[in-house]
């Protein structure tokens, strides 16, 4: 992953153990309502999506005795912001490997933020069938939502502002498990403040300097 410009990090919110049990209570608490796990189908969104949804099914194998099918599902084309992001925007490509019809279906993310991903993602998934529920899982829940949409299933809930960013890195697409809050750089050639002007002299005792008179 290539950190986009004029970012820096500020705090590593999850290191490789945390994230690890992270994942692990995220998995405990999916089969602990869909414990029949191969009838549920994991729907990763792209990039970091799909490698958190694998994770989570091989988690969910170990605990239930079957991994349910992961899709991967790329929303480029079903953004509202389509005509802003690029001119040619680069498609990853969606698969889903089993019908969706009347099953259930969690859809996985790395970060919430504003919810506009999640409803691209919602809009793609009913072009694809009518599941019998749609339920959404997020590694991360920074808030600023702008459309009433809720997780189901969150890692970490995490207070942000709108002048930072969180950093989800995986070992599959990142070389290692972190995630990361970023901030904003200051900007550069940012002007010094102002030095204080000599000091002025004391005025003497009795009023102040005297003046010598002229002699003629």
């Amino acid at each position: 992953m290539r950190r986009p410009i004029g970012w820096r990090e500020r705090q590593v919110v999850m290191d490789r153990a945390r994230l690890s049990r992270t994942l692990a209570r995220m998995a405990a608490e999916i089969a602990e309502r869909h414990p029949a796990a191969a009838e549920t189908v994991l729907v990763g969104v792209q990039t970091r999506g799909v490698p958190l949804a694998r994770r989570l099914s091989r988690l969910l194998s170990r605990l239930c005795g079957q991994a349910p099918p992961v899709g991967a599902l790329d929303i480029t084309l079903y953004r509202d912001d389509l005509t802003m992001i690029a001119s040619q925007p680069l498609i990853k490509g969606t698969d889903i490997p089993v019908s969706i019809d009347g099953r259930s279906v969690i859809l996985v993310d790395d970060v919430l933020f504003t919810g506009r991903t999640v409803r691209a993602g919602l809009d793609e998934l009913i072009d694809f069938g009518r599941p019998s529920r749609i339920e959404l899982a997020v590694l991360v829940d920074r808030g600023h939502r702008e459309l009433p949409i809720q997780a189901d299933y969150v890692g970490e809930g995490l207070t942000t502002t709108r002048d930072e960013s969180v950093e989800v890195r995986f070992k599959e697409e990142d070389g290692d498990d972190r995630v990361l809050l970023l901030e904003r750089e200051p900007p550069r050639g940012r002007s010094l403040p102002a030095r204080p002007g000599p000091k002025r002299p004391a005025a003497r005792r009795g009023g102040g300097v005297k003046r010598r008179r002229k002699t003629r």
